[in-house]
C-alpha cells in the first residue's frame, strides 16, 4: 500500500534536554506546558528528520507573541537532536498552544532544511504556516499545525500522534507516499499530482482512521510491538530494522568556542570592548546544553587580530 510510517520513543535523548534546562540556575525548569510542547516538537522533528533523510539538519520552530517567544527542535541527518524554548512570561500550569504562542493570532511554525554541505550560492529551504486553520480558527494541538503544513505545503495526507511527559516524548507518524517517491519537503515533486489523490485512497484512509485512535497514554506507556499490534493486527506490515542505540535518537549539541568565537566577531570590535569596558569577561552559555564560553580581554583581543598580526614571539591565545 502506498502508506509508510514512522514511531518514535524519546527516553534518555529526552530527559538529558530536561535536565540540562533545569540545572541552568539562571534560568531552571521549563514550565510544565512548556516541556510538553518541546518535547512534542523533539519526537515530531526525529519523525520527519528520518521521514525525508535529509543530509542536514531539519529545524523545526514555533514562534510567536506570548510568553513562549521561540521553541526550536533540530535534529542532524544521523539522528543527533537537541532542542529549547525561549520563555519570556508567565506559562499557566494549564496553558494551551494558543495561549503559549499565539495570543494576538502572529504565531507561526516554520520548517527549515539546512544542508550539510551548501554549494555555493544554496540557501536553507524553509516553509511557513501560521498557528492557524483554514477558516482562521486557532490550532491547540502541534499535530494539527504539522498536518495543516503537511497537506498546504507539500501536498500529503499525514496523521501524527504526539504526546510527552517528563520522562519520554513519542511520536507516530503516518503518510500517504507521494506518487513520485521522495523529494516533497524540497519541492521536487508535482504538486497537482499528489492534490488529485488528497483524502481519496481508501487504504491510507483506513490505516490514518486507525493510527488516529491511538491515546495519549498509550503512546506514552506502550511499547513499540504492543502499539503495532493493537492498531494494525489486521494489516500487512513490513517493518524495518529500528534505529536505536549509538544509531538512534541521542542529545547532541553543535556549539563550540569556535562558533562563539565567531558570533563575537559578528558583533565588531568596538560593541565586544564595550561589554569587557563593563566587566573584565565576556561569558555566552549555549541554550541547548547549557555549556558556558569564558572570553577575557586577551582572548577577545586575539579574534580580531589573527595569528597572522600577532607580535613576534606572542602565541596565539585558545
Amino acid at each position: 500500500m502506498p502508506v509508510r510510517g514512522m514511531l518514535v520513543r524519546l527516553t534518555d535523548a529526552w530527559t538529558d534536554i530536561l535536565q540540562r534546562r533545569a540545572g541552568n540556575t539562571a534560568t531552571g525548569a521549563y514550565p510544565a506546558p512548556v516541556r510538553a510542547l518541546l518535547g512534542e516538537m523533539a519526537a515530531a522533528a526525529v519523525l520527519m528528520q528520518s521521514n525525508i533523510k535529509f543530509n542536514g539538519a531539519l529545524v523545526l520552530q514555533v514562534f510567536g507573541d506570548g510568553p513562549v517567544k521561540l521553541a526550536v527542535a533540530e535534529v542532524q541527518s544521523d539522528l543527533a537532536l537537541r532542542a529549547t524554548a525561549t520563555v519570556n512570561g508567565e506559562v499557566p500550569e494549564d496553558a494551551r498552544l494558543s495561549q503559549m504562542l499565539n495570543v494576538g493570532g502572529g504565531g507561526r511554525c516554520a520548517i527549515t532544511l539546512d544542508p550539510k554541505d551548501r554549494l555555493p550560492g544554496q540557501q536553507p529551504y524553509q516553509g511557513v504556516v501560521p498557528l492557524h486553520g483554514d477558516h482562521h480558527e486557532k490550532l491547540e494541538r502541534l499535530s494539527d499545525v504539522l498536518q495543516h503544513y503537511m497537506l498546504q505545503s507539500e501536498q500529503l495526507d499525514t496523521v501524527l500522534v504526539l504526546a510527552a511527559d517528563d520522562q519520554v516524548a513519542a511520536g507516530l507518524l503516518i503518510q500517504r507516499m507521494p506518487l513520485k517517491g521522495e523529494g516533497n519537503l524540497a519541492g521536487t515533486l508535482s504538486h497537482s499530482e499528489n492534490e488529485d489523490q488528497i483524502g481519496r485512497n481508501e487504504d491510507y484512509n483506513r490505516i490514518a482512521h486507525l493510527a488516529s485512535s491511538l491515546t495519549r497514554e498509550e503512546l506514552l506507556t506502550l511499547d513499540v510491538d504492543t502499539i503495532l499490534r493493537r492498531l494494525f493486527w489486521e494489516e500487512k506490515l513490513v517493518r524495518f530494522e529500528p534505529h536505536q542505540g549509538p544509531n538512534g535518537p541521542r542529545f547532541a549539541c553543535t556549539c563550540s568556542r569556535e562558533r562563539v568565537g565567531r558570533m563575537l566577531q559578528s558583533l565588531g570590535t568596538a560593541e565586544t570592548e564595550s561589554i569587557l569596558a563593563e566587566r573584565d569577561h565576556i561569558e555566552v552559555g549555549c541554550e541547548y546544553c547549557g555549556q558556558q564560553y569564558r572570553f577575557d580581554a586577551v582572548d577577545a583581543a586575539q579574534l580580531f587580530t589573527g595569528p597572522a598580526q600577532l607580535p613576534p614571539g606572542t602565541k596565539a591565545v585558545h
